[in-house]
């Protein structure tokens, strides 16, 4: 568990984290509020993520998700859900946020997840298999 330093954008720096840390499979999780972010919804059809823009001070009322190996390096994708001034919200991937405050917390996984891409719909997606709880 850790706070995210003021200002810092939020996606690269958990990728800094994981990286630093060696972790290729965890869990994410976090709170906190954001200065804007950037969040999409994936188009089916198109292939590709629409993004949506998020330019105003935002709650991040949840943020879940996970670490991977894509590539050879960690890869995080998390989902957000924001919650503006008054009151409603916005939910999708996150694909980057400016940080005012968020406490995050990482449960690192046994074995490593890694990510392909799949032949439909052009995701990344893991690859079968099993990944566990850290065990000490």
């Amino acid at each position: 568990m850790f706070r995210v330093p003021e200002d810092e954008e939020l996606v690269s720096y958990l990728e800094s984290f994981a990286r630093e840390r060696g972790i290729k499979a965890g869990l994410v999780g976090g709170i906190g509020a954001l200065k804007g972010c950037v969040l999409g919804f994936y188009n089916r059809e198109r292939r590709e993520y629409e993004q949506i823009r998020v330019d105003e001070e935002v709650e991040l009322a949840n943020l879940t998700g996970n670490i991977s190996i894509r590539e050879g390096e960690p890869f995080v994708h998390v989902h957000a859900l924001v919650g503006r001034r008054d009151g409603s919200t916005l939910s999708g991937h996150l694909f980057e946020a400016r940080v005012f405050v968020a406490e995050i917390s990482v449960l690192e996984l046994v074995g490593e997840v890694e990510l392909r891409r799949e032949r439909y719909g052009g995701l990344w997606l893991w690859r079968p298999g099993l990944v566990g709880l850290q065990r000490s």
